[in-house]
């Protein structure tokens, strides 16, 4: 658990660290911030397209060789990004990054899953959830501080010392035995879900922009996803098993709830964490760091309760500590749908540490129930379904919030700037509403996952006979 989370970690850090720095790498490379922003876009593509080919990787080469390759990559495209002479190569560089660290999470929620026994399955993936719930919060935090008291290229090097120290446990620690088969690789599955499952997430990363869904870039990629994964889904049924990732796995009502939980909660956390920063920053006046932290109480909230998540879903199951976490999780978002210039910060950072406590209940339990019943081959096509349902559900959180909370201010207002790109200050008179309005629709992303949560089941996994 120790080795794989290291690696997670880096992964996870790497999907926010660099937000932060966008502008000094435009500064430093001469050039504009539109085209450094696919530093964060390309590195976020590569690590949705690579994700559908983790399980075939894992079945091929074994736990430690995979594991070895995707840390190997994850580092070699951090270095060359500290040492990028312009922006094309920076955005290439980081390309590589992504297609390794988007293994990484994956392929150590596979190890740990297959490794840890039935009855402690809830612990084990309640602590190794811990990177991913901490990393939202913490990344732009601790990129401002390199920015600041660095340079940008550290924010790259700062993985090469952990990821020394993660493949020089990993060839001690990880287990050899399993050294893989020749499995064929489907081509056609990859050629139809990995650049599906890249554009719909890449759709939804341009919804999000002044023009929302009408902006010909999202209705295009959504539409080009919408019919790759359709293709993928029709060969699947007729591959079956020798298919990347089995689409029969979702006759399965657990299964199917689990991924839909996925998706849900990813709209939640995700969409939810850009309305955060900028409510501090547009409504109170905070600079980027000060916002950074004052999120830090949702990751606190999460990591409290991560062991004791595990350990009631392992006695409990799955469905009954979700379904508690989400009524934790709404409860701490509604505070901030009535929001206002003289609302005690005291009060909202209480409620997001209610926040954090509910996600902290919810993530690792729904990917738990995920596993139930599901035979141990299949475990590393699991993980890609429930990974893959994340980051989609992130994409489309972030996108429809960030469009809801434009437009409601566009109502109110007469004009879209929101998010101050280089238009006068909005009004707070018209800018509260329209975070009251998005927050709202945040508090309802993780209600509505409410439904789904029902259907998973309600035994530990041990008693269920997994």
């Amino acid at each position: 658990m120790g080795v794989t989370t290291l690696g997670a970690v880096m992964s996870s850090l790497d999907t926010t660290i660099v937000t932060v720095g966008v502008d000094a790498m435009a500064r430093s490379l001469r050039s504009s911030v539109s085209v450094i922003q696919w530093v964060t876009t390309g590195y976020l593509l590569a690590f949705s397209a690579v994700i559908p080919l983790t399980g075939w990787v894992v079945d091929r080469l074994g736990v430690r060789r995979a594991w070895l390759l995707a840390l190997t990559v994850f580092l070699v495209g951090s270095v060359l990004s500290g040492i990028a002479w312009s922006a094309g190569s920076l955005i290439a560089f980081r390309t590589l990054q992504g297609l390794g660290g988007g293994m990484l999470l994956p392929l150590a929620q596979t190890v740990l899953a297959r490794e840890a026994e039935p009855r402690l399955l809830g612990r084990v993936m309640g602590l190794a959830a811990i990177p991913g719930m901490l990393s939202p919060v913490f990344g732009p935090v601790i990129g401002g501080v390199i920015v600041d008291h660095l340079s940008w290229p550290w924010l790259f090097f700062v993985n090469v010392p952990i990821g020394v120290v993660a493949i020089t446990l990993a060839v001690k620690v990880l287990p050899g035995a399993d050294r893989g088969r020749p499995v064929p690789l489907d081509v056609v599955s990859l050629l139809l879900l990995s650049p599906g499952v890249a554009a719909v997430v890449f759709g939804f990363s341009q919804a999000g922009g002044a023009r929302g869904f009408g902006a010909p870039a999202a209705v295009w990629a959504l539409v080009a996803g919408a019919v790759l994964l359709a293709a993928f889904t029709w060969h699947s049924l007729r591959r079956g098993d020798s298919a990347l990732v089995n689409v029969r796995l979702f006759a399965g009502r657990g299964f199917t709830a689990s991924a839909i939980t996925a998706t849900l909660l990813g709209a939640a956390l995700f969409g939810a964490l850009i309305l955060f920063p900028l409510y501090y920053q547009l409504v109170r006046g905070q600079g980027a760091m000060t916002a950074g932290l004052l999120l830090a109480p949702q990751g606190v909230g999460a990591v409290l309760v991560a062991r004791y998540a595990g350990k009631l879903t392992d006695r409990l199951g799955a469905g009954k500590v979700v379904l508690g976490g989400l009524v934790l999780a709404v409860a701490g978002t509604v505070p901030y749908a009535f929001v206002g210039r003289s609302t005690p910060e005291w009060w909202l950072v209480l409620a997001l540490l209610v926040r954090g406590l509910g996600l902290g209940f919810t993530f690792m339990p729904t990917l738990v129930a995920a596993y139930q019943g599901i035979p141990r081959h299949a475990v590393p096509q699991v993980t890609t379904v429930v990974n893959i349902a994340q980051r989609v559900g992130g994409s489309l959180g972030t996108a429809l919030l960030i469009t809801l909370l434009q437009r409601e201010y566009a109502q109110r207002a007469g004009h879209a700037a929101v998010l101050g790109g280089g238009g006068s200050r909005p009004s707070l008179t018209d800018l509260v509403p329209a975070f009251d309005h998005a927050f709202w629709w945040a508090a309802g992303f993780s209600a509505l996952a409410l439904l789904p949560a029902l259907l998973l089941p309600r035994k530990p996994a041990a008693a269920a006979g997994q």
